[in-house]
């Protein structure tokens, strides 16, 4: 069949083409947003339906952030001469959205080669340039904890991060937050669905097997702390040329756990599972500081809410695998009608952007209150990261982490207006629709820039030089005649 043109016909003009085609998808991100203006020391929001989440609601409210901290709430605040004033007039103030399960903003998740990979590390990998970091923000989302993937019995080490798109790398993550460490339970780390044919199965195969990983990672990182510990105590002392033990990256984070200095957050499904880990963590003297997923928590509240677990879950996520058959929309109020800690994460780029109309589900499926539902995304998640002193309500002291919306968060039509980290603005949608039209001039101007690249015909490449007919046998050793 004869081409129309001679466009596609060389191959060099082809990778032009898939460069001008990934140039494309690396501007847009780029160019989604500009890095937001600096913050002024002092910003004023006026005239807003503030939810606190702790104290009620206050209508007709103001907030007075200085410095990135909230200084003042209340129905009436003077705003001093070198404030910068956002006028909410009809609109509704809330605490940014946190979520706790989040994969955004990393460039991959999963160390899925062996079932032990807790010398890995999500920091490591950050990515500051994924577009989801924007699209988030422009959800009302304002802080993530970013998880390895659930491929691994006791997957890799995880981090809470502020979403503050535009920033560098080491800016993203959230000061101060406890690291955690993610495990997994079930189908996912027993390769259920991943073998490979010709392929010998990774161990372990069962859920009898995923119990005993954990239980034999525990047993030797107990053993490596109390080889440490007799070898600090002997250097305390005073003894002399004592020789340290070998440093081992894979146990050292399991010790954290023991010592409480690093939060477990762990996949599951399934009641059987859940039981199984806590019988693990007792055993240990270690505590899970949240299930994620937990489908089937509603039919082990109670030992949840006896063990101190936090639940971190889906609001109508079902029946996509085996696992998932007993799931239930309820599952988010029976919990927290028995006294477990709940919130409602994403687990997705996309579902994190409508967290607040996930949330809302809950007064649907349970009859939660509207401050209940609210707490789902904001003060629950906050604590279950132990950041709780810092983000997840509207109070004095507490970081300016913000979402503004033109309507009751809650409600299938509100939209983000503006989220603030730290008290500034990281995503504007009135500034985000005005240079919408300057991005995709800029946008056609790249593209036509390396389409017109691609269609100039390769140079052509010098000739050979011509023989000088001197006999190459005649040539001696060093290049003389």
């Amino acid at each position: 069949m004869k081409k129309s043109s001679a466009f596609f016909t060389n191959a060099k003009r082809l990778r032009f083409l898939n460069l001008l085609y990934l140039l494309y998808f690396l501007y847009l991100p780029l160019a989604a947003a500009a890095t937001p203006p600096d913050s002024p020391a002092v910003i004023v929001i006026r005239n807003a339906t503030i939810l606190t989440v702790s104290h009620g609601t206050i209508e007709h409210g103001s907030i007075l952030i200085r410095d990135g901290k909230i200084a003042e709430v209340g129905p009436s605040i003077s705003a001093p001469k070198d404030a910068q004033v956002i006028d909410a007039a009809g609109q509704f103030v809330m605490p940014g959205i946190i979520d706790c399960h989040s994969h955004i903003a990393a460039e991959s998740i999963n160390e899925g080669s062996v079932s032990v990979s807790s010398m890995v590390n999500m920091a490591e990998i950050l990515n500051p340039d994924d577009i989801d970091i924007y699209r988030d923000l422009a959800g009302g989302v304002t802080a993530a904890n970013i998880l390895h993937g659930s491929a691994n019995s006791i997957g890799g080490q995880t981090l809470v991060i502020k979403l503050r798109w535009g920033q560098p790398a080491a800016k993203l993550p959230f000061e101060g937050a406890l690291p955690g460490i993610k495990f997994a339970l079930g189908e996912n780390p027993k390769r259920s669905n991943f073998s490979i044919p010709g392929q010998p199965r990774r161990y372990p195969a069962t859920r009898m097997g995923v119990e005993e990983t954990i239980r034999g990672a525990f047993s030797e990182a107990r053993d490596y702390k109390k080889t440490w510990d007799e070898y600090n105590k002997r250097f305390a002392a005073g003894e002399k040329n004592l020789i340290p033990p070998r440093r081992d990256l894979r146990l050292e984070p399991l010790v954290e756990v023991l010592e409480g200095k690093r939060y477990v957050h762990s996949h599951c499904y399934r009641e059987d599972e859940i039981l199984m880990l806590l019988r693990v963590a007792k055993e240990f003297g270690f505590k899970v500081r949240t299930f994620q997923h937990v489908l089937e928590g509603y039919k082990v509240a109670d030992e949840l809410a006896a063990a101190g677990v936090g639940a971190s879950t889906f609001s109508d996520w079902w029946a996509y695998k085996v696992e998932a058959y007993d799931a239930i929309p309820y599952n988010a109020a029976l919990m927290t009608r028995r006294g477990v800690v709940v919130s409602i994460n994403s687990d997705d780029a996309e579902e994190a952007t409508h967290l607040n109309q996930e949330a809302a589900k809950s007064m649907k499926f349970g009859g939660l209150s509207h401050d209940e539902a609210l707490k789902m995304v904001t003060l629950n998640p906050a604590m279950q990261l132990g950041i709780d002193k810092r983000v997840g309500t509207i109070d004095v002291g507490k970081d300016a982490d913000l979402a503004i919306y033109n309507r009751d968060p809650l409600s299938a039509y509100a939209v983000v207006q503006k989220t603030l980290i730290d008290g500034r603005v990281f995503f504007d949608r009135q500034r985000d629709i005005a240079e919408r039209s300057e991005r995709e001039k800029e946008k056609k101007a790249l593209i036509d820039k390396f389409r017109k690249a691609a269609e100039k015909k390769p140079e052509e490449k010098p000739k050979p030089p011509q023989s000088s007919g001197i006999d190459s046998a005649a040539v001696l050793p060093g290049g003389a005649l």
